[in-house]
């Protein structure tokens, strides 16, 4: 198989104005023939042997390495880990090609025409129509976000509408009442985004808490009805037990969304300041961890905690002197 040339540095690709669409295209074009081979007879055992149910754990953990490659403004990185990314697609699109179910053709395909005829503001009206747009929208949108945002729902309102009724209509017989306007929430998603889109979604309908402040008695009230769950720690209590976990993390996701905090990312922030304190709280330890009595460990917490405060300070005045530096 012939190879094009290296890629540029990526200092190179840095001052790049735009992707090269040729060279993108015979580079997708390999991934794809690579992908087809090593499935073919003959190919690697091991991605002979794969099936979407024993593929989709490598997907998760791969859009999430995409995550901390972008935390970390690791750009070298992140170019690799949106290829490892990008492998999972082309796996399953072979997959389903083997199955005789449908090509990567197919998936670029909907790709496409879904991004041509959700932005008529960009392709224009005509093109929009004929890659299958059905709603009236104003094109128009003067360089609106907020425009676009609303062109988009409708023209996918207006998709979802149009494939029910391609399927016959709704579960109960067609009726558009039996619908939920939750349904365009979807499932196939983390747990703590489909609270907040489930809440947002519901308070277009005006139930939801009128201001942040008012989730507060809430989360004391889910927090007394927790107590009570697991107040015997009987075992038979498990399933109330995490009925009530999870009216708690709901109110405490929309507390979130009130506050314009996604709850996904304040967790991964909690998260790394809790791997960071701790690891400084074993280097801080003459003894091991597990030696320690609580008091011992809570003031090494609490130490971590001042340290990495100051270091987290220093750096951001740091970064502001650099700033200010090179102002004009």
């Amino acid at each position: 198989m012939d190879f094009p040339p290296e890629s540029p540095t990526s200092q190179a690709i840095a001052s790049s104005a735009a992707t090269d669409p040729a060279r993108a295209a015979v580079l997708f074009e390999q991934s794809a023939a690579i992908m087809a081979r090593l499935r073919a007879p003959g190919g690697c055992p091991w991605d002979r042997e794969q099936s979407f149910d024993t593929i989709r754990k490598y997907t998760l953990e791969e859009v999430y390495e995409v995550f901390d490659a972008i935390e970390r403004r690791d750009w070298p990185h992140l170019a690799e880990e949106l290829g490892d990314l990008l492998l999972q697609v082309l796996f399953y699109a072979e997959m389903a090609a083997n199955e005789g179910r449908f090509t990567i053709a197919d998936v670029l395909d909907h790709l496409n025409r879904k991004l041509i005829r959700r932005h008529p503001h960009v392709f224009g009206e005509e093109a929009s129509r004929a890659a299958g747009n059905q709603a009236d929208v104003d094109a128009r949108v003067e360089g609106s976000a907020t425009a676009v945002l609303r062109n988009w729902e409708e023209i996918k309102s207006a998709e979802k509408k149009a494939a029910r009724n391609a399927d016959g209509g709704s579960a109960a017989g067609g009726d558009e009442q039996a619908t939920s306007r939750l349904d365009s929430v979807q499932r196939a998603m983390p747990a703590l985004a489909e609270a907040a889109k489930l809440g947002a979604k519901a308070r277009k309908s005006g139930f939801d808490w009128p201001h942040w402040r008012d989730l507060l008695p809430k989360l004391d009230e889910e927090i007394r009805e927790l107590e009570a769950e697991a107040a015997d720690g009987d075992p038979a209590r498990n399933p109330a037990v995490e009925a009530e976990l999870g009216d708690l993390l709901f109110t405490v996701v929309n507390l979130g969304r009130h506050l314009g905090v996604d709850a996904e990312m304040a967790l991964r922030g909690c998260n790394l300041r809790f791997r960071q304190r701790f690891r400084q709280m074993e280097l801080a330890a003459a003894r091991p961890l597990e030696e320690l009595a609580p008091d011992e460990l809570e003031a090494l917490w609490a130490q971590a905690k001042r340290e990495l405060a100051r270091t987290e300070e220093a750096e951001q005045a740091s970064a502001k002197s650099r700033e200010a530096g090179a102002a004009p």
